[in-house]
């Protein structure tokens, strides 16, 4: 199957597998995948060491538009910040773990797909 022949949700959910397992290549665990709550989604939701993060997956098969990490606009991580508290509470985590919030965002680069992690992309006051 050619990449371009596959939907956008279908593209989604193969770039979030390989950062899923990237992730687990770099020694993090999985603690739950695709949580969802009324604030929203958090695609990933992992452990390195004792912390708890929190991955927002963004992937772009075009760079017209900007890169994928720029997509996580200050909307999408207020939508973040507050499912990832609503997952701390549930979890009677808040307060007692440190977390933090990474993306994992993929594009096409020359007809190649690059990957980049970034850690602590952004504060959210949790």
């Amino acid at each position: 199957m050619i990449m371009q022949d596959i939907s956008r949700k279908k593209l989604g959910q193969l770039k979030e597998l390989e950062a899923k397992r990237f992730l687990q290549g770099n020694g993090l665990a999985l603690i739950e995948q695709n949580y969802r709550c009324y604030h929203g989604e958090i695609d990933l939701i992992m452990r390195d060491r004792d912390d708890i993060v929190f991955v927002e997956v963004r992937s772009r098969r075009r760079l017209d538009y900007g890169r994928a990490a720029e997509t996580v606009n200050k909307n999408k991580q207020t939508k973040l910040a507050r499912t990832a508290m609503h997952f701390l509470q549930k979890r009677d985590w808040l307060y007692k773990v440190n977390s933090r919030f990474d993306i994992i965002a993929m594009q096409k680069v020359d007809g190649e797909w690059q990957l980049e992690w970034i850690k602590n992309a952004f504060f959210s006051g949790i």
